[in-house]
């Protein structure tokens, strides 16, 4: 088999949870979500309500994507990773649900993948989880970030044992690599801050 065709399905047997609510941006969710899927991972679409979601573009209304469950309902323990895309609304809304905030701590907890992208980060910070580790974002987190005791760094991408960051829909390349990459190498090895 070519090196392209393991890539295409290193994912396989993989179950990946997205995390995100009404005004998630559309390509920092939907980019990713076609990576995974094409690395052969099996997705399921997580919101704190199930149903329709109002994706944006730049902040301008887009279409809908259906979720297809619950955060109260989701069990961190069906999940080989997690991904929580950006848009401004979405983790200002998401971390004002104490089920997605359990959901995203439980992956720390058991040293599961991670990957985070634009104004996403903000729910490592809600979650708790963001202290001692280097994080990138969009540049208006960096005080809640390092607040939250994280060191923020201003990269396209980083990698902190496990947890994926990026900083905006440029990166996304880059995100996408990654987030495939640490979901292969599967749990980290859990250390204490």
């Amino acid at each position: 088999m070519t090196q392209e065709g393991t890539q295409k399905h290193e994912l396989t047997g993989k179950r990946i949870a997205f995390l995100f609510t009404d005004g998630v941006e559309r390509s920092e969710l939907l980019e990713p979500l076609q990576a995974v899927r094409e690395a052969g991972a099996d997705v399921t679409l997580i919101s704190p309500k199930p149903g329709e979601v109002q994706m944006v573009r730049h902040g301008e209304p887009a279409e809908t994507i259906t979720t297809q469950l619950a955060t109260d309902a989701a069990e961190p323990t069906e999940f080989d990773g997690l991904v929580i895309p950006g848009g401004v609304a979405n983790p200002d809304k998401l971390r004002t649900d104490a089920s997605a905030v359990r959901f995203v701590r439980a992956f720390f907890d058991a040293g599961k993948p991670v990957g985070a992208i634009c104004h996403g980060p903000w729910m490592l910070a809600e979650a708790d989880v963001a202290k001692g580790r280097t994080i990138t974002s969009w540049p208006s987190l960096r005080t809640d970030l390092t607040n939250a005791g994280a060191t923020w760094v201003d990269r396209p991408v980083h990698v902190d044992e496990g947890l994926v960051t990026s900083r905006k829909p440029d990166d996304l390349p880059d995100f996408c690599a990654k987030i495939v990459e640490e979901f292969a190498e599967g749990r980290h090895h859990l250390t204490a801050v």
